[in-house]
Parts: structure tokens; C-alpha cells; sequence
């Protein structure tokens, strides 16, 4: 008898202990910036959103998050954890020339159905836009890369949310129930399949509220009497955009009820995002030209909210640069699987997502220095190029060789470039830091110190480090101007040490790439080091 109490006791304190099993579920607006959510603290003339509003106020609110500018980019971060320099995947899937995804990517549906400790169910349901539909072969894509259940539309938009093309497991048939709602629809039955024995991450890609604006229907609307023709759409397109955010809004709601019916609502994180930025018919800024489809904060400051079980002191909201990369990271660790970066094959390394575990949990306040965007098309556009931004500065840096420099704490609309005057010492650090970022990450050299400030009659100086790969010590040399600061900082930023030319011990650093900065008579010139 003692013996049963005691292994009774052992089992019910093994139990106690062992990590709740937490369902995810991922939700993707499409084409919708910041302004339109109140619970966005830039928020402008916003939509009616309740149910979204409610999971705001339970969960935690990113208040500096960043995307891809347009929407296949953004999908395949987030279902690889990688950037799109990695994927191939920089501009907007339109046919079959489209670069599209590598199908030997390791997925984040593939590690949680494959390799996590707890095997998921896996579903998509909605938008996927990752591949062509043609050949027919592609429409199983979905499943090949992880997803027990794939059901919605390939392309960019459908022509009608009320008569449209759905790919349900590789089959294709015509829907003619609402978009929104169907993409509900097939999410609730899938789960009404699942059994309780395996946790489920469920990725929901809307259309909404992608064009073509549409009158939603009035049940799941407050604004009636809209009065839907072609005419009063072209003429107001915001009122049906709103609308059609509202539509979402809702179906989210009853998605939300739901999981409560089959009480799984207290153990399922709720993670919320837009794709990237509003069109310039809808945008809320003067300047339409910075909108979806450009690497200004319009095109790429997007909503971003976790609610549910994983998120500590619920009702916060996060300055932590964040990225929709690091969904990749987040939602396999709110999965309890600690070792997936074990799983990925070589070949698929890097990955540059970032558990956003901590700061859900309140342990730190943030797990990045900067975040990096990009687009690229197979045909170069003027507005490919790269950005990447810290705590109070952002770069663009345009494949034609432009380059932007913003102080977004004080210029959140990016209307004074920095480089088109002499910057200040504080501003000139943080451009080479950022420069030696993009450059450390890129493989690339193209940090130009005259974009900093013009030559003086004094003639030029030049930076020399020696050797410049390491294991130890250097020596810093200053040609021309005399210098008595010399900033050491790493490759994402970070501020090192200052001193003066002469020896320096760099043993104590981890291997990487390292920058040298002088400062002389207001201007700043570098040299790199890489310490193995």
C-alpha cells in the first residue's frame, strides 16, 4: 500500500511539473499597416476591432515591428526564419518566372509535425502565395513542406471574395461562401477533427483586407447601408477597406469562440500581424509613393501582438525591435522544442530568427539590436534595396547605390535624410554601425566613409589595422589628421571600447567582424578586422 501511495505521489508530482502543451495559432492581414488598429499606439482612423482588441489588452502589443515590404517575402521569413537573401524569395510571386520557395527549406510546419518533442497537427488555411498553382504538381507544396491540412488560395489576390479558386490538398474546386468566412470555415473544421492528443499550430492567412475592396456581408459588419456598387467603392475605398477589416475582425471572434467551445481557448497563443504595409489608395500619410512595396516605415511598421498563456503581466506594450522573421523561432519555442536549429540541414544555415520568448515572458526587454529588411526583384526596380534599423536610427540603402539615413526617434515620418548635411558625432556612429551590419551580413563592402563628409583641405586619413585577421592583438595606425578617440565596435553595432592608435588585445573577443572608427575634426573614417 505504501509502495502504490508513493509511486501515486511520484507521478502526480511528475505530472505538475511537465510543461502545459500550448496550441498556436498564427492570423496574417493582408496589405494593412499600423494606423488602422487602435490598439497600435500610432494608430490613425481605425477599423473596428474588437475581438482583436480584446487579445491586445490580454497579450503584449510590438510597437516596433518590421516586415518585408510586400507579401511572399514576409510569408517565407516567417515559415523559414530566414531572410530573404536566403530564400530567393524577394518580391511578389505573380506566375511561374517568380523565384519561389526552395521546397528543401526546413519549414516550421515540418519541425513541429517531424521533430518536435510533442508532435503538432499542423493546418494553413487562407492565402499562400509561396508558389505558383501551375504546374498542378505545385498545389501540394503546402503539404510537402509540413501542413497536414492546406486549404485556400496560391495567387497574390482573388479576383471575388464571394466566387473564388480554392486548393484544398492539392485540389482545386470554386468557393462561392466569403473568403473571410471560408478561410474560418475550414480552420474550425479541421479542428473539429483533432482528437486532444497532440497540441496544433494553425496558420490563418486572410485576404483581407486586400483589394478588390468589396462590401462585406452586413452580418459581419456594424457600418449598413454601404451601398456596395463600383461607383461608391471607387469613390471611398477606405470605408470597405475598414469594413473588410471589421469582416476579419469578427470571423476572428468566432474563431475565438470556438476554441472556448472545445476548451482549448486557455492553452492557445493567438500570434496577430499584417503582411506590410497599406496600398496608397488607403494609406494614411501624405506621401504615397512610402507605402506597400517601399522599405519606408509604411511599407514595413507593421501590427504585431502575442496573447495567450505564454505572454507575463498581460496588457504591455513592447519597444523591442522585432522582426516577422523571428515567428520562426517564437512559436517553436512556445512549443516547448529548445533544440529545432539540431534539425535544420546544413545547407538551409543560417537562420536569423530570434526567439521572442523572453520578452513575452518579461525576462528582457529585448533579444535584437537591429532588424533588417529587404526586396529584390529578378528584373532590378528603383526601389529594391536593403534596410536596417537600431534603437534610434534607420539606413536604407538602395541597390542603385542610394542611401537614406533617418533619426526615426526624432523623424518618425522620414523626412530629413541625415547624409545630405555633416552629421553629428552620435548620428555619424550609428551610420557606421549600421553600414558595418549590412556589410557583415551581406558579405559585402560598401560602408564609404565620404558618404559621411566631404574631404577637408587638410587632406585625407586613413585608417590601418594590422594584421587585419586575428587571433589576438592588432595594431592601429592613423595616417594624415591627428586622432586621439578610436571607437571598437562589433558587427551589429555594439560599442566596444575606445581608445587611441597603437597595440590593441583583441583576445578576449568572440570570432567575427570588427570596426575601427576615428574620429577627427568632426569626421569619422574606418577600417575592419576579423578575429578568428
Amino acid at each position: 500500500m505504501f509502495r502504490f501511495v508513493g509511486l501515486l505521489y511520484c507521478c502526480i508530482a511528475f505530472v505538475s511539473t511537465a510543461p502545459a502543451q500550448q496550441n498556436t495559432v498564427l492570423i496574417i492581414a493582408d496589405d494593412v499597416g499600423t494606423d488602422y488598429f487602435g490598439f497600435c499606439p500610432d494608430a490613425a482612423d481605425t477599423a473596428h476591432t474588437p475581438h482583436l482588441g480584446e487579445l491586445a489588452r490580454s497579450g503584449l502589443v510590438f510597437s516596433r515591428a518590421w516586415t518585408n515590404p510586400v507579401c511572399s517575402p514576409t510569408r517565407a521569413g516567417i515559415i523559414t526564419g530566414r531572410y530573404a537573401f536566403r530564400t530567393g524569395v524577394g518580391s511578389v510571386i505573380t506566375g511561374t518566372a517568380s523565384p519561389q520557395l526552395d521546397t528543401a527549406e526546413m519549414t516550421l510546419p515540418r519541425l513541429l509535425r517531424n521533430h518536435a518533442p510533442i508532435r503538432y497537427a499542423t493546418a494553413n488555411t487562407g492565402k499562400w502565395h509561396l508558389h505558383s498553382q501551375a504546374p498542378a504538381a505545385q498545389r501540394l507544396y503546402p503539404n510537402l513542406l509540413g501542413y497536414e491540412l492546406y486549404s485556400g488560395n496560391f495567387n497574390g489576390a482573388i479576383p471575388n471574395y464571394f466566387n473564388w479558386n480554392r486548393i484544398r490538398n492539392g485540389q482545386l474546386d470554386t468557393v462561392t461562401v466569403y473568403a473571410t468566412t471560408q478561410a474560418v470555415n475550414d480552420a474550425i473544421a479541421w479542428l473539429d477533427t483533432l482528437d486532444g492528443t497532440r497540441p496544433f499550430f494553425l496558420w490563418l492567412a486572410f485576404n483581407a483586407p486586400h483589394k478588390p475592396y468589396h462590401k462585406p456581408p452586413d452580418s459581419l459588419i456594424t457600418t449598413l447601408g454601404l451601398p456596395g456598387t463600383p461607383a461608391h467603392i471607387a469613390a471611398n475605398p477606405e470605408l470597405y477597406y475598414k469594413a473588410s477589416i471589421e469582416a476579419m475582425d469578427t470571423e476572428i471572434g468566432r474563431l475565438m469562440g470556438h476554441l472556448d467551445q472545445l476548451g482549448l481557448r486557455d492553452s492557445t497563443n493567438f500570434l496577430f500581424i499584417g503582411d506590410n504595409g497599406s496600398e496608397a489608395d488607403v494609406a494614411q500619410i501624405t506621401d504615397t509613393t512610402r507605402v506597400k512595396g517601399s522599405l519606408y516605415e509604411y511599407g514595413i511598421h507593421i501590427p504585431f501582438l502575442v496573447s495567450g498563456p505564454a505572454v507575463s503581466m498581460p496588457g504591455r506594450t513592447s519597444d523591442a525591435l522585432v522582426s516577422t522573421t523571428d515567428i520562426f523561432a517564437t512559436v517553436l519555442e512556445l512549443s516547448g522544442f529548445s533544440n529545432w536549429l539540431s534539425f535544420v540541414p546544413s545547407a538551409k544555415l543560417p537562420v536569423d530568427s530570434k526567439s521572442l520568448l523572453p520578452v513575452l515572458k518579461n525576462d528582457t526587454t529585448h533579444v535584437r539590436e537591429w532588424i533588417f529588411t529587404e526586396q529584390f526583384q529578378a528584373t532590378s526596380a528603383p526601389k529594391d534595396g536593403k534596410a536596417i534599423r537600431n534603437e534610434e536610427f534607420k539606413l536604407i540603402r538602395f541597390d542603385n547605390g542610394n542611401e537614406r539615413f533617418y533619426h526615426l526617434l526624432n523623424d518618425p515620418d522620414e523626412q530629413v535624410n541625415l547624409l545630405n548635411g555633416v552629421l553629428t558625432t552620435g548620428a555619424a556612429l550609428n551610420y557606421q554601425q549600421l553600414c558595418a551590419v549590412l556589410d557583415s551580413l551581406l558579405g559585402s563592402s560598401n560602408c564609404s566613409i565620404s558618404a559621411v563628409n566631404e574631404p577637408t583641405a587638410n587632406g585625407e586619413m586613413r585608417v590601418l589595422v594590422s594584421p587585419s585577421v586575428t587571433r589576438g592583438a592588432v595594431v592601429v595606425r592613423i595616417e594624415g589628421l591627428p586622432s586621439d578617440r578610436i571607437f571598437l565596435m562589433d558587427s551589429h553595432g555594439k560599442l566596444i571600447r575606445t581608445g587611441s592608435a597603437g597595440f590593441w588585445d583583441l583576445g578576449f573577443l568572440e570570432p567575427g567582424l570588427y570596426l575601427f572608427i576615428v574620429e577627427s575634426e568632426g569626421r569619422y573614417f574606418s577600417a575592419k578586422c576579423i578575429k578568428r
